[in-house]
């Protein structure tokens, strides 16, 4: 792809700590001097708050326990996919924002679990920064990958992720257990059909793995550390990575397979530094003209 206006992409699940990795290359905008489009993958939900809970009702009316988020039907993807390739061509899109809580909410003067109306991206960005579910969601009727140039897959093994989602919903959302358990068993299908394949499309992926038991996420009361797990970095396309130069810099890291690292997870910070930051310079560099 002919690289005019980048577009970067960090895909995964709820809870699966996209918003870390979104940390680190806003560290790396700022300090690279990058104006970066900032776009939510929740803004691309077809249902506000409310509506979703009747769509959820009306799917249970059909006896369709398995509509969710992650799935096609409860996401805008076709504009999805138009915004990527707009703004590739021609640096321009039509976003909105979601508004999660009063604090987002307030200063839009809408309540929260609503959508800001859609507007056009502000101008002169450098570019397009995804997080969210289905930034490199193919089905039979999108391609939203395609027109991605650099794509990102968070993704910690499912037992761990399952514990961030059953601690975080019970302690900031004072789900049960049982309300928990019941969301991951109706996410399920979505999450093998539209989730899992992405990760066969990015470029890198970043697999959190504990080394503290966690055979029963269910009765977890705490979510292991940055330093009880190690990180798995898989990458596409080995050949352009200079990995003696990260097994240099990372103390204790490991080559596992030909195109794959192993670094401590406390490491993770730094390991996305080294790796993102000549990539991302690599994307400015080969657009036409990059103004300020």
């Amino acid at each position: 792809m002919s690289v005019k206006h980048p577009v970067v992409a960090i895909t995964g699940s709820s809870g699966a700590g996209t918003t870390s990795v979104t940390r680190t290359f806003q560290e790396i905008f700022r300090r690279e001097e990058i104006t970066a489009a900032i776009v939510e993958g929740d803004s691309f939900h077809r249902y506000d708050r409310d509506e979703m809970k009747v769509a959820m009702a009306e799917a249970e009316q059909r006896h369709n326990r398995t509509f969710s988020h992650f799935g096609e039907e409860a996401n805008l993807l076709k504009e999805l996919e138009n915004l990527f390739r707009d703004y590739g061509e021609t640096g321009v899109g039509s976003v909105r924002k979601y508004l999660h809580d009063e604090a987002e909410a307030k200063p839009f003067g809408l309540p929260p679990g609503t959508f800001t109306p859609w507007e056009d991206l502000p101008p002169g960005s450098d570019l397009l920064f995804y997080e969210g579910l289905h930034g490199a969601a193919v089905t039979e009727s999108v391609n939203v990958a395609q027109y991605a140039d650099l794509l990102v897959g968070v993704v910690p093994i499912v037992n761990l992720e399952w514990t961030q989602k059953v601690i975080r919903d019970k302690t900031e959302r004072g789900y049960s257990s049982e309300a928990v358990i019941d969301t991951i068993l109706r996410r399920m299908p979505d999450y093998v059909k539209y989730i899992c394949p992405q990760f066969s499309h990015t470029y890198v992926n970043f697999q959190r793995v504990p080394t503290v038991d966690t055979s029963n996420p269910f009765i977890a009361r705490s979510i292991p550390t940055a330093d009880e797990s190690f990180v798995v970095i898989r990458f596409a396309d080995p050949k352009v990575i200079d990995f003696p130069y990260l097994l240099s810099m990372l103390h204790d890291s490991f080559m596992s397979r030909p195109n794959c690292i192993v670094v401590p997870g406390g490491k993770m910070d730094l390991a996305m530094q080294l790796i993102f930051t000549p990539l991302i310079l690599r994307l400015m560099d080969k657009r036409p003209q990059r103004s300020r």
